[in-house]
């Protein structure tokens, strides 16, 4: 019985990962999720934080929202990548208890780190339920006085 070449598969699976990213719609990429003079869809306005042109530091809550958008992003990816090591070491460790230990510790840290990002996010959502009628203004650092 032949056995089937493998790099033909591999090579297949490649070109019709290119094929599809040929075929598909280019996408516009900005450089900051939310835009310095409107920050939400309005036109700019006198309290816009452009001054002719050039950003001031009322910009830094873009900035700063910005950032913290794309550190969920990184948590997330972090936490996935962390269950992802873990399986692998669990699926590999063959019955060593020195290797279970060590995938173990993997998901204990992955799992203490899920607890953490959840429980961030429910005191911000109920801060902004008690405090400031539950408009999500707390999670676009737009909290007016």
């Amino acid at each position: 019985m032949k056995k089937p070449h493998i790099s033909k598969i591999k090579v297949s699976a490649i070109q019709l990962i290119a094929l599809s990213l040929l075929l598909s719609k280019p996408v516009q990429v900005f450089a900051q999720i939310r835009e310095w003079d409107n920050p939400d869809g309005v036109l700019a306005t006198p309290d816009s934080c452009l001054i002719n042109g050039i950003p001031t530091l009322k910009c830094l809550e873009v900035v700063t929202g910005n950032l913290l958008f794309m550190s969920n992003a990184l948590i997330l990816l972090v936490l996935f990548v962390m269950f992802v090591i873990g399986s692998y070491r669990w699926m590999m460790s063959f019955g060593q208890q020195d290797k279970i230990e060590s995938a173990k510790k993997t998901f204990t840290w992955a799992i203490i780190g899920l607890i953490l990002y959840v429980s961030s996010y429910l005191i911000l959502f109920t801060i902004d339920q008690l405090f400031l009628g539950g408009s999500g203004s707390i999670f676009r650092l737009q909290i007016g006085l």
